[in-house]
Parts: structure tokens; sequence; C-alpha cells
């Protein structure tokens, strides 16, 4: 920031220019500012000067130090990143190419589209287009292609993946990612097997909403002699299917999540991974990391045991099934089911009385038709078939935590993120006080002075 740029070739200045690297925000009016971290002011980007770049870019802007003491205007002179490159709109035919028009969003240009990029649209088809190519300083529209033609009777359809293309979200994958994820074998070799502890063997279970398609994670449970459990708490290996600096790593990398809509998911790896290979679907065998705990009757962990596993799920419950299950004290798996929740429940009430507090709040889900129109709404309620599986899933993060917490490297310890809730002012909890029981206890007030030294997960 504030580094000396040396002189563009091709043009003559009597002066340096400051340099500057930030986001671009193009305002309805189309005139542009460029929001620097650290910098009081947004930097004035007129029209002239936008140099290809678009609303939400990452760009580098040069600004004349003569300015300084005035309203701090400049220019850009490279585009880092784009943050979109597809976008909605109609297709305006001409003999032998087209231009894409954007309807909704006049910050976006017309795009032009050779012949050999239709992609069979045909006039005033509502269309995504990407943009292949924009020369740097060129004066001339970018040139881009029909990626996919869409309904224009589904206006939802539409709608929806307008909102994943403004938020920056592709809707489809590369060639390449596809063509890695294609090589990826079904099969698991008995050599990767012989690697991880087998819990084939072991009564296992998933338990998800009524309409999820990718199972993330499983319990298992089994008795031991000495009249202890044996929880495992395990979630799908996606590292072994998606290897650093591969093409499904740097896509996985740049979408950092799977985008929920209210009609569909755009995930982060191809369907073929999130939906198959890592789906602990049932009578599948399942590669899998493992949080494996002995407990007492009581909730008490008396070991525990982390590492790479291999499962196979006996059955896929819904939230659904399970509650009712719990409520009817009848069902598939009662006996295991009503002790993991009896074991759940005690480790619920642990938590509230060391202090935790209850976050959770009513979740709306819309209820659809077949077209994807939204025709009325669910109150999503939080029972105990969802705490069964919360609960074992933050125990599950707590032991990781602290695990990781007690290794080092060198003598020095191991970069982990951890999740870290800081004390709240008194300030903040004046509105308030006094809070719930369920949420803090006389123990907790008199420890809300004291910092701890370090968080995990809770």
């Amino acid at each position: 920031m504030g580094r000396k740029n040396e002189k563009k070739p091709g043009k003559k200045r009597s002066c340096t220019f400051d340099e500057y690297k930030g986001v671009l925000e193009i305002t309805r009016s189309g005139m542009g500012f460029v929001v620097v971290p650290g910098l009081e002011t947004d930097i004035l980007i007129r029209p002239n000067d936008f140099n290809t770049a678009m609303h939400g870019d990452t760009v580098r802007v040069e600004v004349n130090p003569e300015n300084r003491g005035k309203r701090l205007q400049g220019a850009v002179v490279d585009v880092l990143e784009r943050k979109q490159l597809e976008f909605v709109g109609k297709l305006q035919m001409n003999k032998g190419f087209a231009f894409f028009v954007s309807e909704t969003d006049k910050k976006v240009p017309d795009v032009f589209i050779p012949q050999a990029s239709f992609n069979g649209a045909v006039n005033d088809d509502r269309v995504v287009v990407r943009i292949t190519e924009w020369e740097k300083d060129s004066k001339k529209r970018p040139v881009g292609e029909v990626v996919t033609v869409l309904n224009a009777e589904d206006m939802n359809d539409v709608a929806m993946k307008e909102i994943l293309l403004e938020n920056g979200f592709p809707l489809q994958f590369p060639d390449e990612v596809i063509e890695e994820t294609a090589r990826i074998p079904d099969t698991i070799s008995p050599e990767e097997i012989a690697r991880r502890r087998d819990f084939r063997g072991v009564l296992t279970f998933t338990i998800d909403p009524v309409d999820a398609k990718d199972f993330d994670d499983a319990l298992s449970l089994r008795v031991l002699k000495n009249g202890n459990f044996e929880v495992g708490i395990h979630i799908a290996d996606v590292s072994h299917y998606v290897l650093p600096e591969t093409a499904l790593d740097k896509e996985a990398y740049g979408r950092a999540t799977s985008v929920y809509m209210p009609d569909r998911v755009n995930p982060m790896l191809p369907e073929h991974i999130s939906n198959v290979l890592c789906s602990l679907r049932p009578h599948e065998d399942k590669l899998t990391f493992s949080a494996v705990l002995q407990m007492t009757p009581k909730g008490q962990v008396k070991d525990y045991w982390l590492g790479r596993t291999v499962i196979h799920s006996n059955h896929r419950f819904t939230y659904e099934e399970v509650q009712e299950i719990i409520e009817k004290e009848d069902g598939l798996y009662l006996d295991e089911v009503l002790l993991l929740n009896n074991i759940a429940q005690r480790l619920r009430r642990k938590r509230f009385d060391a202090g935790a507090i209850n976050f959770s709040s009513q979740e709306v889900r819309f209820k659809l038709d077949e077209k994807g129109k939204p025709i009325g709404i669910v109150v999503k309620e939080s029972k105990e078939a969802h705490q069964l599986i919360e609960e074992f899933m933050l125990l599950a993060n707590k032991y990781v935590a602290e695990h990781v917490a007690k290794l080092e490297v060198n003598k020095k310890p191991i970069p982990f993120p951890y999740r870290v809730h800081d004390l709240p002012s008194e300030e903040k909890l004046l509105p308030l006080w006094p809070l719930p029981a369920s949420s803090a206890t006389s123990s907790t007030r008199r420890r809300r002075r004291k910092r701890p030294s370090r968080s995990t997960p809770c």
C-alpha cells in the first residue's frame, strides 16, 4: 500500500503514482469506488478508467499523489481476480454473431458471442454466458460463449441460477475437474482397507434430513466386555479422493463451501464425490475419519482413539424416524437408539451445567411444489433426534481439538483452527440478565471474569 510504481510504458507522466489493491464496487449511477482495507476513504474510479474491471473484482489501482488532501481518484491498471465470469440474460442475434445482454444488472457489459459459441441457442433465448476473453486496456467488448440455454418458462430455476452467479458461485465444474473425478475408482482396494481400522462388522447408521442426498456422518455402537460402550463418530474421508494441488482440490478451495438453496444444492465437489463416493450410504463400504470413544452408560469418556477407518452403514434413518422411535419407544434398533439418546441428553445437560449457552432457534424451510414454486412454510424444531447427532459431533470436535493441542513438532504446537467464543462484555450481557438457568449457572457467573488461556470447540 502506498508503494511507488514504475512509470507505465507508452505514457508520459510527470510523477510516480501510488498503488493500491482493493475491491471495485460500481454504483447504480455507473460510478466506481475501490474499497482498500486500512484506507480511510474509498478511491473514486470513473467508468472510463475501469479497464475491463467489473463490480466485485479485486483490482490494482493507481492514484496520483497530487490528489492527496483531496478526494482520492484513480484508475484500474490490472484485474487481479474476477468475482464473476458467468451471467444470466438474453441473446440478441445478428448475422454470424450475437450479443448477450443482461436484463437485470446494468453493471454487466454486453458480451460478443461468435457463431461457433452459440451452443444451440437462438434469438431471444435466456442463457448463461461465460466471458472467455477480454483484452486488457481494450475498448472492445468482452467475448464469451453460451454455457447453458435456460427454460424461460421456469422462472424459479432462472432466479436460483442468477442468485448463485451474482454471488460468485459457478453453476458447472470445469472439464478438467469432471475428467479427474471420472478417473477415481468406485471400489475400495484391499490394500486401503488394510491400512485402516475396520468397523464394517459394527452396528452403524446415519441420521439425516428426509431430503438429504449426501450422508456425511454416521454413528456406530457396540457393547464392551466391561459393560461400557464403544461409540464411533464417523465422517466421510474426503481427503482420500481430493488430493492436494489437483484440479479437484483447487476447485474446492475456490468454491469453499456447498451452497444450500430452497430447491437445490450448489456443491463444493462434483455430485459423484459428494453424493456417491463420500456419502455414507447404507449397505456400502465407505472410507471415514473417526473419533472412537469408550464411554460409561452415564456418558463419561474413559478412553478415545482418532484415526482412519472403513465402515458399512446398516441403515439410513431420517430425523423424523428417530424422533418417533424415541417418543414411542418402538422401532428398528430401539435399544441402540434409546441408549445413544440417553447418553446425548446427559452430555447436553453437562454442557449447560458447565456454562454453555443454548443458541438454538427456530429454522424455517420452504415447502415447494414439483416445479420448485413455494407453496408453504415449515418450521423446523430442534428435537432429541437432532440433539443426538449434535451432541456426539460436538464431543468428537472436543476430543480432536484437545488431542491436536497436545501435539508438537520441533517443540512447537501445530497450527490448527480452533473455534473460540470469547466471553461477552458486561454491557452486552445487561439486556439478557438474568439469563435462564439452562444458559448460565451460578458457577458461570462466578467465573465470567476469568479468561481461559485456550478454548476448544464446545
